[in-house]
C-alpha cells in the first residue's frame, strides 16, 4: 500500500509496459514512425495511457466516440481498436499532413471504416453535430488539442455526451505547470481555469489520474 502515486523511474516504466495489453503491430507501427519522423512526437499520448482508454471504451461498451485533436492518430487507432465493428470514432484536426500518417496504420489494423475523420476547427465540428440532432448521441470523447480552446471543446462535448458518458480530457497537468503558480501562460492559464470549472461542475462527478500528462475523466450526470 502506498499513500501516494509511485514514482515511475525508467526500470518500473518499463515493467509498465510489459504488464499491460499488448500494443498491437500497428499501433507499434504509428508510434514509431511518430516519434522518429515528427519533431512534435510528444503531442502523442503514452502507449499506457492509449491502453488506458482502449479499456475505458471496452467497459463502457462505447459505440459513439469524438476524439478532438487526432496528431498522427494513435488514440484513434486504440480507440477505434476497441470499439465495436458498428461503432464510430469522429476524429477532429486540421492538419491533413499529420492525420495522413495515421489513416495508413488505422488502415493496416482494420479499422479505418470506424473513424470518420473531419478535417476543420473541431469547434465547429462538435457545433456541427449538435445541429445535426447528435445531442446526447456520444458515449465518450476525448479531448487533446489546442489548450485555449479546451472550455469550449469541453461544453461542446459535455452537450453531445449522454448521461453516463465520459469525457476524457488531456494534459490537465500539463508537465506540473497547471500546479505552478508563477507559470501564467495562455496555455496553461486555459488548462488550469478547466480544471476548476470541472472540479465545481454540478453536471459531472470527476475525477483526474496522474496518467501521461494528466487526464481527468468527467461522467455525465
Amino acid at each position: 500500500m502506498s499513500s501516494k502515486t509511485l514514482n515511475l523511474n525508467d526500470q518500473v516504466y518499463a515493467y509498465l509496459l510489459k504488464n499491460i495489453s499488448i500494443e498491437s503491430p500497428a499501433a507499434r507501427g504509428l508510434r514509431e514512425e511518430t516519434h522518429s519522423t515528427q519533431s512534435m512526437a510528444g503531442m502523442q499520448v503514452s502507449p499506457e495511457q492509449a491502453s488506458f482508454m482502449a479499456f475505458l471504451v471496452q467497459a463502457l461498451n462505447v459505440e459513439q466516440a469524438v476524439e478532438v485533436g487526432t496528431f498522427t492518430g494513435y488514440s484513434a487507432l486504440a480507440v477505434a481498436q476497441a470499439l465495436p465493428e458498428n461503432g464510430r470514432l469522429i476524429a477532429c484536426d486540421v492538419s491533413k499532413e499529420w492525420t495522413d500518417i495515421g489513416q495508413k496504420y488505422w488502415k493496416q489494423a482494420g479499422v479505418d471504416h470506424k473513424i470518420d475523420l473531419r478535417l476543420a476547427p473541431a469547434a465547429e465540428t462538435l457545433e456541427h453535430l449538435l445541429a445535426d440532432g447528435q445531442e446526447g448521441k456520444f458515449d465518450f470523447a476525448f479531448i487533446d488539442a489546442d489548450k485555449s480552446n479546451y472550455a469550449v471543446y469541453y461544453k461542446l462535448c459535455l452537450s453531445l455526451l449522454r448521461v453516463g458518458g465520459i469525457v476524457a480530457v488531456d494534459n490537465v497537468l500539463w508537465g506540473g505547470r497547471t500546479a505552478d503558480p508563477t507559470s501564467t501562460d495562455a496555455s496553461t492559464t486555459a488548462i488550469r481555469q478547466l480544471n476548476a470549472l470541472i472540479a465545481d461542475d454540478s453536471r459531472v462527478t470527476a475525477t483526474m489520474l496522474p496518467v501521461g500528462d494528466g487526464l481527468t475523466l468527467a461522467r455525465k450526470l
